[in-house]
């Protein structure tokens, strides 16, 4: 532990800053991933990348509408929903 502390480096604040700001542009309702984008932050200020890339990793992320649409509480078509996937998954 003695070697490793000293070698961890502060959170690199613009590429944190950077990589909220592509966050707010992507085409979802700002916060709506919740935990997901903070941590998307906060890897980025930890790797130094805007959009950081982990390799052997995994997130199984799924969405649907759960019947919202029909009970006419939803802020978007059904339409919708698929179209924020496929931007999801195309970063």
């Amino acid at each position: 532990m003695n070697f490793t502390l000293p070698k961890i480096a502060p959170l690199n604040e613009a590429m944190q800053a950077a990589a909220q700001a592509r966050q707010n542009n992507l085409t979802k309702p700002a916060g709506s991933l919740g935990r997901l984008e903070e941590l998307s932050v906060q890897l980025a200020g930890i790797l130094e990348q805007e959009r950081p890339s982990l390799s052997r990793k995994a997130v199984i992320v799924m969405a649907g509408d759960h019947g919202v649409v029909a009970e006419g509480v939803s802020a978007f078509p059904a339409e919708v929903t698929p179209q924020m996937v496929l931007n999801f998954l195309h970063g």
